[in-house]
Formats: C-alpha cells, sequence, structure tokens
C-alpha cells in the first residue's frame, strides 16, 4: 500500500544552519529554491541503514545505481542512456564551470538567456569569459526564445557555448521540441557547444512535457551535454550530488579528464546512496509531492490576483518557484526587496537574474499551505501599505 506523506506538516528549521531559515526572528522564507517538506521515507530508511552498517568508507558507484539512473531517464523521458553516458559531480553549478573548461577557452564568448538564474552569468565572467546575453521575449504571459536575437549574438560575438536552462529559472518555461530544435539548427550552423541544466526536469507540471536536449541532438552529440541532479527533485539538496549525460566517447573523456585534474569526479557513499534510493522507490514521493505543489500555485495565483491584482503572474510550468512582476508596486529593486522584509517575509530579488529581472520576484511556493498562506498575508500587507 503507498505510503501517504503529510505535506501539511511544519518542521522548524531554524537554528540547524538551514541557508533557507537563516532567521532569528518570524520571518517567513519563500525564496531559496529548497522545499520544505520531509523526504521521501525510502530515502531517509536508505541513510539509516547506512549509517547502521557503521562502516563509512571510500565507495565508488555500483551497477545498480547506473542501472537506477538508466531506468528513470529511459521510463521517464525516453531518453537511453548506458553507463558511459554517466558522470558524477558535485553540484550542477560545478557542473557549468566545468563545461566552460571544456567547452571553452579564456576570452570567449559564452550566451545566456536573461533572466538566468545567477550562476550562469557569474560562472562565466569567474572564469575570464565573455557574458552575452540574450533577452527572453514575454508573450501571453510567458517567456519565449528570442531565435532572431540568439543568432545574430552568435554570429556577431563568435559565440562558442550556448548554456541552456531547460526548464527554465526563473520563469518556469519547459522548452517544447520545436523551440529546442529551432535552437539546435542555430548552434549547429555556427559550431556552438549546448549545454543544457536539466535540474528541474522532474518537477514539469501537469499539462507540460519535458524533452531532454540530448535526445534531440543526433549527429551533434560531440557538442552537447546535460546536467540534472536528484537533489531539487526530492528536497535532497545538502546530500551534494549530480550527473553529467553525454553521449559522444571523446567528449565523455574530455570531460573526465577536466573533472580528474581537480579530483572531482567521484561523491560520498551518502550521495551515490539516496540517488539510487531516490530513483529507485522515490516516485510515490514525488507525485504526491507535485500535487501538493500545484494546488499551492493554484493558491498563491488566486490570491495574488484577488488581492494584488497589479502584480503580473508567470505561471509556472514546472518547479514550485512563480516569478512576478511586481513593477506596479515598486520603482526601485532594493526598496521592493526591503519593504517585503520589513513585513518579515523574504523572496528572491529578481534583480539577481539579470536586466530582465527589474522589478520582479521569485516566490517558491514549496512549503506547507499554512505557511504559504502567512507569507502572502504579509506580501499583501506590505505592497498595498
Amino acid at each position: 500500500m503507498p505510503m501517504l506523506y503529510n505535506f501539511d506538516e511544519t518542521i522548524d528549521r531554524r537554528h540547524t544552519g538551514s541557508l533557507k531559515w537563516h532567521y532569528t526572528d518570524d520571518t517567513i522564507a519563500l525564496w531559496v529554491a529548497d522545499m520544505d517538506f520531509r523526504a521521501a521515507q525510502p530515502i531517509v530508511n536508505t541513510i539509516e541503514r547506512v549509517l547502521q552498517h557503521g562502516v563509512l568508507g571510500y565507495t565508488k558507484p555500483t551497477t545498480a545505481l547506473y542501472q537506477a539512473i538508466i531506468n528513470w531517464h529511459g521510463s521517464r523521458y525516453g531518453l537511453a542512456l548506458d553507463k558511459a553516458n554517466i558522470l558524477f559531480s558535485h553540484g550542477v553549478v560545478p557542473s557549468l564551470a566545468l563545461m566552460l573548461r571544456v567547452f571553452t577557452k579564456v576570452g570567449d564568448a559564452v550566451l545566456v538567456n536573461d533572466p538566468i538564474y545567477a550562476p550562469f552569468m557569474s560562472k562565466v565572467r569567474d572564469n575570464g569569459r565573455q557574458l552575452i546575453l540574450s533577452p527572453l521575449r514575454e508573450a501571453e504571459g510567458r517567456y519565449q526564445l528570442d531565435l532572431a536575437d540568439i543568432e545574430a549574438k552568435i554570429a556577431a560575438h563568435e559565440v562558442k557555448l550556448f548554456l541552456l536552462c531547460n526548464p527554465h529559472n526563473p520563469g518556469g518555461r519547459v522548452w517544447t521540441v520545436a523551440e529546442l530544435e529551432a535552437l539546435l539548427e542555430i548552434c549547429k550552423k555556427y559550431d556552438v557547444a549546448i549545454v543544457s541544466d536539466e535540474i528541474h526536469q522532474d518537477l514539469t507540471l501537469s499539462g507540460h512535457e519535458f524533452t531532454p536536449f540530448l535526445r534531440l541532438a543526433k549527429g551533434y552529440e560531440h557538442k552537447v551535454a546535460s546536467l540534472t541532479s536528484m537533489t531539487k527533485t526530492f528536497n535532497v539538496a545538502g546530500v551534494k550530488g549530480s550527473m553529467i549525460f553525454a553521449k559522444d566517447k571523446t567528449l565523455i573523456e574530455q570531460i573526465s579528464q577536466q573533472q580528474r585534474l581537480s579530483d572531482e569526479h567521484d561523491l560520498n557513499l551518502f550521495a551515490y546512496e539516496v540517488i539510487r534510493s531516490a530513483y529507485e522507490q522515490g516516485e510515490e514521493w514525488l507525485a504526491q509531492a507535485l500535487t501538493y505543489i500545484e494546488a499551492n500555485i493554484d493558491m498563491a495565483c488566486d490570491f495574488l490576483e484577488q488581492h494584488l491584482p497589479d502584480i503580473k503572474i508567470m505561471r509556472p510550468e514546472a518547479s514550485y518557484l512563480i516569478w512576478l512582476d511586481c513593477s506596479a508596486y515598486a520603482e526601485d529593486d532594493q526598496a521592493l526587496y526591503d519593504k517585503l522584509r520589513a513585513a518579515k517575509v523574504e523572496l528572491s530579488a529578481g534583480s539577481q537574474y539579470g536586466e530582465e529581472g527589474h522589478l520582479k520576484m521569485r516566490l517558491n511556493v514549496a512549503c506547507p499551505k499554512a505557511v504559504l498562506i502567512e507569507g502572502l498575508n504579509r506580501m499583501s500587507k506590505a505592497l498595498q501599505g
């Protein structure tokens, strides 16, 4: 009989070293992409089993671990993988930096969209590459790729690498096959490598279908890699672990060589075990979590439409993050953020996601309904005051 999970449970995370709940007062945390839900019981059981064994020595990936990853991505997304296509990394952000070293050299141009998850921009700059931004176009309440601008920027700046975010953070778009194929054709035309961050893939919401970029890249696999992880899916970000997928044998070897230069190619015992447990036994928890998250998205959108009707809501197609245009309620990014913090509610400031984030905020609804309702009420009082 399936286990029923209680996502209404409020767990006090203050004074635990939590990044999200770092406050000493009663501020409501609706910001960083970290759920407030208890982890799936099979994952907890796995960690307890490892501890009960009592020996925490050097560990390597097992055949069962590889098979769990292969089965998950094959059955859910039609992505055919084998062991030779999979490398491990401590996280998607470190892998972004790694991919810059694999596909580019210092001074090369790297293209990303705007807005975008902040490390896409910071890692390009930190590694001495030239950051080129292509703003997304907003139409009918959702973002679209500006393919003409992307091609023009690639040609003008001799771009070597395109960093794709699919599903998109912070806008929540799940790019369609047609959009991805059009992007692929442009990159092929100019011999541009593509790295696709797909960490939110498993959080695709009802009515939408996620397509792994590698599934479309036949004949161009030597220029394509994807990055993903179980950490966002199963709310285990404190367990560092992710995967790099590539189908070209030479490319996999190049990535592996770069990892070995800094000894970044292996994970710890807990990460390996959590990945396997999540992919083998976490499906029921995920299905229930997504149902709860979608109900929270509905509730948040309804509340904002009623109480803050001038906020423009970009309803996500994936993830538990809602992108909000608050320009009707403020004229300055810092003032907007400060107004909410003064009301003891914290959202992620849109300004950190690029110029297109001006006067926008990112709202995390992956929390118990009671916590979300209190946070929304504080938002309403802050912005209407």
